[in-house]
């Protein structure tokens, strides 16, 4: 609060906006439903920043020691999950699209991220809840038999998938279990990845979402979900009518999964034809890092995805996003805590995803840094779901302003008015389909997302490996990074850099 109140103050602080909204204001501003996503604020006292890359003069690795081959476009960013599978799945960047399901910003952007995924040959991960959500999915006997979104979905990361990168996974809930989602997916779309989800680390209630009318409030109670206030109390469709409140909020029920129900949860996919299966799961407490880590490792789990606090793509309670779950860079130690004990006792260690507020490759490449126990990273990539978004709704926007000539007087100056021209990647996708039209086939969003990946993501990973002489994934080490903090290195085990020099600068001096 303020330290003084006054009674006359026009403003709307948190304290003030909750004696009228109420529950409202636990959310990041639902009057920005499916037209936003939301980031914790808080100081968490570790990230990313907290660890400094160590560059490199002697020698390379991956590559010839020459300076006419050691050149930061010839480093390969490629990485493989499911590498114990007969066929593991290839990426051409380290990177997944963390699930993106019912929320209405994904349904929006939907069509331009999964192309954009495709092309730059990663994972896209469609979310939970889509065919529960979608109106226009039959259901017999209480399982879907239909979903006209769902198929969407999957044809438009196919649309352009090659088949050799990436792929496109069905993520599936306790709501989607029960509907028969993984069946649907599996037998009539062809879909090869199933992946399951534990919850998340925006969120530990489930998923929520808004509804803005009743009777679209009153179709998903009679599916099965909770939804908020009752859509079939008379007093509150009448508070709904007369404005009182505009939206209603759907809620996903929670999962309590068990070691050995979920092992044989994994066997019945595997045996209705899922060719892989994922796992997804959130920043719970230390002992269910351990459980999991267990758990995937029995099941034999193709991809393990753990997803750091705070934020959201949807609409994640705000103190959830803030107060609740571990922090990532805390996440991740506790991973590599786990992997280390199972790596010693010969355990099967799951193809690692690190989730949770990733945003560039500077934080891309110090998280695989620390995953190394000895091998290679076991962090085989890395999951976004919120920075993509931002650049097809970026992309989206500025397209629509140079539709109308709206585009920043700035904007123009630099870089033009053509989106042919300011989308920097534009022809060199056009090149590359020749087939397709930029605009339709191929949507600015795409391209956007395309070129943050690729051209952003990718170059700028393949110029800090090789800045440290590394010119593989494989070859990047814990030793590649330093903690800057007592406090990191006592939270990781990464050594800090006044530890690192006392370490190996005394020997070689002593030895000259």
């Amino acid at each position: 609060m303020c330290p003084i109140c006054v009674e006359d103050c026009n403003v709307l602080c948190e304290v003030g906006k909750s004696a009228f909204r109420g529950r409202e204001v636990l959310y990041p501003m639902p009057e920005y439903f499916g037209k936003s996503t939301a980031a914790s604020n808080k100081e968490f006292h570790l990230d990313w920043s907290h660890f400094q890359i160590m560059a490199e003069l002697i020698g390379a690795y991956g590559i010839e020691p020459s300076p006419d081959k050691a050149f930061f476009e010839n480093v390969d960013i490629t990485t493989a999950v499911a590498t114990r599978s007969k066929k593991p799945i290839k990426l051409k960047v380290p990177l997944v699209i963390a699930g993106l399901g019912s929320t209405a910003v994904a349904k929006r952007h939907w069509d331009a991220m999964a192309k954009g995924a495709a092309m730059s040959g990663i994972i896209q991960t469609v979310g939970e809840n889509v065919c529960g959500m979608d109106h226009e999915s039959v259901y017999t006997k209480g399982k879907v038999t239909s979903s006209p979104d769902l198929a969407f979905r999957v044809k438009s990361f196919k649309e352009l998938y090659d088949g050799k990168y990436g792929g496109i996974a069905v993520q599936t809930n306790v709501e989607d279990q029960r509907g028969g989602v993984d069946e649907y997916a599996l037998s009539k779309l062809e879909v090869d990845i199933i992946e399951r989800k534990w919850g998340q680390g925006a969120k530990a209630i489930g998923g929520e979402v808004r509804l803005t009318t009743l009777e679209r409030a009153l179709e998903l109670k009679k599916r099965g979900y909770l939804v908020l206030p009752d859509p079939e109390d008379k007093d509150v469709q009448e508070a709904f009518k007369a404005g009182a409140f505009k939206s209603f909020e759907r809620h996903s029920r929670v999962g309590f999964p068990e070691h050995r129900s979920f092992v044989e949860d994994v066997e019945s996919l595997r045996s209705q034809g899922a060719k892989y299966v994922f796992l997804k799961t959130g920043a719970y407490r230390p002992e269910v890092v351990a459980f999991t880590m267990k758990a995937a490792s029995e099941a034999k789990i193709d991809m393990l995805t753990f997803d750091g606090a705070g934020g959201g793509t949807g609409m994640s309670p705000v103190p959830m996003m803030n107060e609740m779950s571990t922090p990532t860079v805390h996440l991740q130690a506790q991973m590599m805590m786990c992997a280390q004990v199972m790596k010693k006792k010969g355990k099967f260690i799951p193809d690692l995803v690190m989730a949770g507020g990733f945003v560039n490759e500077t934080q891309m490449y110090k998280s695989m840094a620390m995953s190394n126990l000895g091998d290679e990273p076991l962090i085989k990539a890395i999951a976004m779901a919120r920075a993509p978004l931002l650049t097809v709704m970026k992309s989206a926007n500025f397209l629509k302003l140079a539709e109308t000539n709206s585009l920043p007087s700035s904007f123009t100056a630099a870089y033009g008015s053509d989106p042919k021209n300011f989308f920097i990647a534009a022809k060199e996708l056009e090149h590359r389909y020749p087939n397709k039209k930029l605009g339709t086939d191929i949507p600015y969003g795409a391209v956007g997302e395309y070129t943050y990946f690729v051209d952003r993501l990718g170059e700028g990973l393949k110029q800090l490996m090789a800045g440290s002489r590394k010119f593989t994934l494989k070859n990047i080490q814990r030793s590649d990074i330093a903690s800057l903090t007592p406090y990191a290195q006592k939270v990781t085990g990464i050594e800090t850099l006044e530890n690192m020099a006392e370490r190996v600068m005394m020997p070689m001096l002593e030895k000259w």
